[in-house]
């Protein structure tokens, strides 16, 4: 069940979603200081574009000043508005019984984008 709703999900807008992440997160990586951001970001494109079957799960090694600190920097520059792009795109697709499986799916893309480096996509 989970290949026919990735399937599905690539072909009407995660692929975009996908490309979307990696594209940004190699053009962080492009500065010094960005490449922590732009790796995280790429892990997030590359699990954006299967994330059935996937949960959100607290990252393993607790939060430290460094991950609250750069946690801080991506809310303030990026994160808040990759969240309501989410919450936009789920209110949208909730809209149809068709589209709630892939707003599920938009509401569990949230947290992970809104702070990359608390949660991983497992």
């Amino acid at each position: 069940m989970s290949f026919l709703g990735n399937l599905i999900w690539l072909i009407f807008g995660g692929f975009f979603a996908g490309m979307g992440y990696i594209l940004g997160g190699l053009v962080l990586c492009l500065t010094i200081i960005g490449i922590p951001f732009g790796l995280r970001v790429i892990s997030i494109g590359v699990a954006t574009l299967a994330p059935f079957g996937k949960t959100v799960v607290p990252r393993e090694r607790g939060d430290g000043f460094l991950p609250l600190l750069f946690n801080v920097i991506w809310i303030v520059l990026f994160g808040w508005e990759i969240a309501i792009a989410h919450l936009v795109g789920a209110g949208l697709l909730a809209i149809t019984i068709i589209g709630i499986p892939f707003a599920k799916q938009h509401i569990k893309l949230i947290p992970i984008s809104f702070a990359p480096f608390s949660y991983d996509l497992k």
